[in-house]
């Protein structure tokens, strides 16, 4: 169900757009791809330009190649359209991420490397969504084959090792150790409700 509609009339004057893909590569990599674009709907002047209605004020790209423990390999950061020619001159920073992964603490590591006048504001705040598009990429398709694996060993009649506990698990409601999805999708993490 989407909004109510407003209680007043009202004029639109920004809009942001924010598109997140994952890819499965040949190699056996994974391309996560970022990309933010800011309109107006009025015209304005910025660094002796006019930017028109519509036109992006902001339009920039990332794609992360990770392996499959969402560790970076290669970073490619591009600035298309921005308030002002110096924003794209810090695109390179952005290789300051190659070697970490996607993991608890990734924000933080992130804003350290990148943080302030390290980075691009746009293009760091825009590594959130691409994280989780990430996760949302790898993650399936791995439990999915750790799924196979495991019915495949209990048809051998072997017994399969205890499952990693999930990294989700206690970090939404849904998610919640003693709720109802956890006790159906993983009942050896779940808890009892006290």
């Amino acid at each position: 169900m989407p909004l109510p509609p407003p209680d007043a009339e009202r004029q639109p004057f920004h809009t942001r757009a924010v598109t997140c893909q994952g890819f499965m590569r040949a190699d056996g990599l994974w391309d996560i791809e970022g990309h933010i674009k800011d309109t107006k709907s009025y015209p304005f002047e910025r660094d002796g330009r006019t930017v028109t209605p519509g036109d992006p004020i902001h339009e920039m790209w990332i794609r992360l190649t990770l392996d499959n423990r969402l560790k970076v390999r290669a970073v490619t950061a591009v600035t298309d359209a921005a308030p002002y020619r110096l924003c794209p001159s810090i695109t390179e920073n952005f290789q300051r991420l190659v070697g970490l992964s996607i993991v608890s603490g990734w924000t933080a590591a992130v804003k350290e490397r990148l943080g302030g006048v390290e980075g691009c504001t746009h293009l760091v705040e825009l590594l959130g969504p691409v994280a989780t598009t990430a996760f949302q990429t790898i993650a399936p398709y791995f439990d999915d084959m750790d799924k196979k694996a495991r019915k495949v060993m209990v048809a051998k009649g072997e017994t399969p090792p205890p499952r990693p506990r999930p990294p989700m698990l206690d970090t939404c409601h849904v998610w919640a150790t003693d709720g109802e999805v956890v006790a159906k999708e993983w009942p050896e993490f779940a808890v009892k409700r006290g």
